[in-house]
């Protein structure tokens, strides 16, 4: 399941989200967060593996927590997702060529070079990526870190968000 979640930029947001799932018992796969044009409000990607019977559930449980505006299934939904590695390969001189090679036809680009191997950067569907990265390790001993799954929908709906939640009405009064 790819969900895409639109929340107020505020400290505890993001670990109420993840807490809500995590609490349910399930294991987060990618999680991607970041500012968007507005830095009141942050977008989160989050694949996670959920029963296809229980992701309205989901969806709506999130949807109901503290600073979330909206929230959005894109498992099925018409949308874009990418994801970024960086590969550090480690490569005799005899290899070098073949993997350069490997990198243009995976449209890959070489970030820098030196005289143990390359570093690479790839942008693109994750399951692409995995075939990418096992190529890769045939040439030689590789680094990997990924990004996590970034993903924005292509529906032509206009952004419709809900007002945040209060805050719990179980905060302390304040004296006068």
């Amino acid at each position: 399941m790819i969900i895409s979640v639109l929340l107020e930029n505020k400290p505890g947001a993001l670990m109420r989200v993840t807490g809500l799932l995590t609490q349910r018992g399930y294991n987060i796969e990618s999680l991607t967060v970041a500012q968007t044009l507005d830095p009141g409000l942050s977008r989160m990607t989050i694949s996670v593996d959920v029963d296809v019977k229980l992701r309205p559930l989901v969806i709506k449980q999130m949807t109901r927590l503290i600073n979330v505006l909206q929230t959005t299934d894109l498992t099925d939904a018409p949308a874009v997702c990418r994801e970024m590695v960086l590969l550090r390969v480690r490569a005799p001189m005899e290899t070098r060529t073949a993997i350069l090679k490997e990198a243009e036809i995976f449209g890959v680009r070489v970030v820098d070079s030196s005289v143990d191997g390359f570093a690479l950067e790839a942008t693109g569907d994750p399951e692409k990526l995995q075939e990418f990265i096992a190529i890769m390790g045939s040439y030689g001993d590789i680094e990997v870190t990924r990004s996590g799954m970034v993903a924005v929908s292509l529906e032509a709906k206009k952004l419709r968000l809900s007002p945040p939640n209060p805050k719990p009405a179980h905060e302390p009064a304040v004296m006068k």
